[in-house]
């Protein structure tokens, strides 16, 4: 097998990878393909199987097979063949782009590119199933007034999921992005982005982990440019020994003032034997600007499952509502509602599982 030259976990970025998950995942025996159904929408289907586009049974519409600009991140850079590109033009708007990720076992690497020229428009929504060792880069550039929205969700039973993410949110553009971990895979969801004036970011979403398995994010948003706002909501819900990880960073810079950052990630042990980890970072350089994070790690709450039982709710009903209800707030911004049912159905399956 190649020689993987992975980061070491002794690095501060990486010191919640779960690298050794990573290497088994790619040294993983081949499977049978699974299949997965399209989301019922308009626009673009890609199915990429072990990284490579299935043209019997894609519909490229607006996008186009090329050469990606490469990256120099640890994960991204084995991301070098020609990936999948969404380009538009100036005030174009975009039918919603499905791109589903198959793997069949041992390793595959793509990258994608997203760029939207002013006042354009798009959706994207990305689907991973399978088993092996799934390793994407996504470079994103939005120009002046451009709006972007993503939704990604994790649905590997095994293997390991690796996404990294580079933005460039141009002048009072928008990027909205949100994942669901509710796979059996471990997952690592690495971002830089950089938004400029009066751009907005929001980037979040919800790591679902049970067994032994581990998921994480880390993501950083550096406010380049004055009246910029960003939001983060991420949400972990952790059962048996297993552990979530979420790492969220802000950076203002000396000039961009007035700058509004908020961040929100909360955790839900299911059992006292999982771990959540959290970390919140704020670096402000700017001395007018608006700035906040909140941390928080519990258990559901005794009072309100005491009250629910006593009206005759059974208890493991009881506590699905209120992890529900807990995981809810990360994927409300997911702008379709075709996609969002999905998304929340595929919560619903999780916690029946996990419940």
């Amino acid at each position: 097998m190649t020689l993987l030259n992975l980061p070491s976990t002794r690095e501060e970025a990486w010191r919640w990878a779960d690298l050794g998950a990573l290497s088994a995942a790619a040294a993983l025996a081949p499977v049978a393909q699974p299949s997965h159904d399209f989301l019922d929408l308009p626009g673009a289907r890609l199915l990429f199987v072990d990284g490579t586009l299935d043209e019997a049974r894609s519909d490229l519409h607006r996008v186009a097979l090329r050469q990606v600009a490469p990256s120099d991140h640890a994960l991204a850079r084995r991301a070098t063949a020609p990936g999948w590109s969404l380009r538009l033009d100036r005030e174009a708007v975009a039918d919603p782009v499905q791109v589903v990720h198959v793997a069949t076992g041992r390793e595959n690497h793509l990258p994608a590119e997203i760029v939207l020229a002013d006042d354009a428009a798009a959706t994207v929504v990305e689907t991973f199933v399978g088993a092996g060792w799934q390793n994407r880069f996504t470079r994103v550039a939005l120009g002046k007034g451009a709006r972007l929205q993503r939704a990604v969700r994790l649905l590997q039973p095994a293997g390991f999921v690796s996404l990294r993410e580079e933005a460039e949110i141009g002048q009072a553009a928008s990027l909205v992005t949100v994942f669901l971990g509710a796979g059996g895979q471990g997952s690592r969801i690495d971002a830089q982005l950089t938004a400029g004036e009066g751009a907005f970011a929001e980037y979040g979403g919800a790591l679902l982990t049970a067994g032994e398995q581990r998921q994480e994010c880390a993501v950083r948003i550096n406010h380049a440019q004055p009246n910029g706002s960003s939001r983060q909501v991420w949400r972990a819900v952790a059962a048996n020994q297993s552990t979530a990880s979420l790492a969220a960073a802000v950076e203002v810079a000396r000039h961009a003032q007035k700058t509004d950052g908020e961040q929100s990630l909360r955790g839900l042990l299911l059992h006292r034997t999982a771990t959540v980890n959290l970390k919140p970072e704020l670096e402000i350089f700017a001395d007018d600007v608006k700035c906040a994070h909140g941390a928080t790690v519990g258990e559901l709450d005794a009072r309100a499952l005491f009250y629910m039982e006593s009206r005759g709710i059974p208890r493991a009903r009881a506590q699905a509502i209120l992890t529900r209800a807990f995981v809810a707030d990360a994927l409300e911004r997911i702008g379709t509602e075709t996609v969002r049912d999905a998304f929340e159905a595929d919560a619903d399956a999780w916690l029946e599982a996990a419940l």
